[in-house]
C-alpha cells in the first residue's frame, strides 16, 4: 500500500520571511523557526539571534516570550508534541480496518515522509535529546513525554492486532510500540552518520519486515494444567 502525505506540506513547505504577517504572532513564530533552527544546527549551535532572525522578530520579542533559550527548548519540544499528534492523528492508516494492516500503515507512513533535506525529516525531540539531556534536564523531560506519548498511540492497534491473531507473548504492546520508536529515531542518527536518508529509509524497511514476520508467528500452544 502506498500513501500520499497531503499533511506532509504543513512542515516542509518554505519559510515566510518577517515581510509576511500571516505567520502568526512572534511567540509561535519563535516555535516555529526552533523547529527548523535545532533541527538543521542543533540546539547548542542554535543562538538567541539564530532563533530570532530566523522568526523575523527582535531579541525584545524573545525575552517577552521566554525567560530563556532552555524555556524555548522546552516550548519547542511541547508545540513539536501538539503539531505532529495532530498530523498522524489525520493520516490515512488510521481508515485501515485490520489492525496489524494499521501498524504496518503506520510505518509505510513513516517511510513516505522521509524525504527532501536531513533537517526537514528528522525528529526536534530526538535531535535534542541526544545532545541535551544531561544538560537540560526540563528539556529532556518534554522531548521525553513526547517521544512516549507518541508511541503509546500505537499501543491499541497493537495490542488489538495481538488478540485477532491469538498471539501470547513475553512482550507488550507498550515494549513493542517504544521499539518502533527507537528504530525509526536510530534511523535519523544513521541518516544524520551518512548524510543520506538511504540508510534510514533501510531502517524502516527492517522495521516493516520485523513487524510482519513477529505477526506472522503460529500462536503458543496452550499449557494443559
Amino acid at each position: 500500500m502506498k500513501y500520499i502525505p497531503t499533511a506532509l506540506y504543513v512542515f516542509h513547505m518554505p519559510r515566510p520571511t518577517k515581510l509576511h504577517p500571516e505567520r502568526g504572532d512572534a511567540r509561535t513564530r519563535l516555535l516555529e523557526a526552533a523547529r527548523d533552527v535545532i533541527r538543521a544546527q542543533g540546539f547548542a549551535a542554535s543562538s538567541i539571534d539564530d532563533l530570532c532572525k530566523a522568526a523575523g522578530v527582535t531579541k525584545g520579542a524573545f525575552f517577552h516570550h521566554f525567560e530563556n533559550k532552555e524555556a524555548l527548548g522546552v516550548a519547542a519540544a511541547h508545540h513539536w508534541a501538539g503539531t505532529t499528534s495532530a498530523f498522524f492523528a489525520n493520516a490515512p492508516y488510521h481508515d485501515l480496518e485490520d489492525p496489524l494492516e494499521r501498524l504496518i500503515g503506520y510505518v509505510e507512513f513513516r517511510r513516505s515522509i522521509i524525504e527532501g533535506d536531513l533537517a526537514e525529516f528528522t525528529c526536534l525531540v530526538g535531535t535534542m535529546t541526544q545532545e541535551i539531556y544531561g544538560s537540560h534536564p526540563a528539556i529532556r523531560e518534554a522531548c521525553a513525554a513526547s517521544i512516549f506519548d507518541h508511541a503509546r498511540t500505537l499501543e491499541p492497534d497493537i495490542a488489538e492486532a495481538m488478540k485477532t491473531r491469538c498471539i501470547e507473548a513475553d512482550w507488550t504492546p507498550a515494549s513493542l510500540a517504544r521499539h518502533t520508536q527507537a528504530v525509526l529515531q536510530g534511523a535519523f542518527i544513521l541518516a544524520k552518520a551518512t548524510g543520506e536518508r538511504a540508510v534510514a529509509l533501510e531502517s524502516v524497511d527492517h522495521l516493516k519486515r520485523y513487524l510482519t514476520l513477529l505477526f506472522s508467528q503460529a500462536p503458543r500452544e496452550r499449557k494443559l494444567p
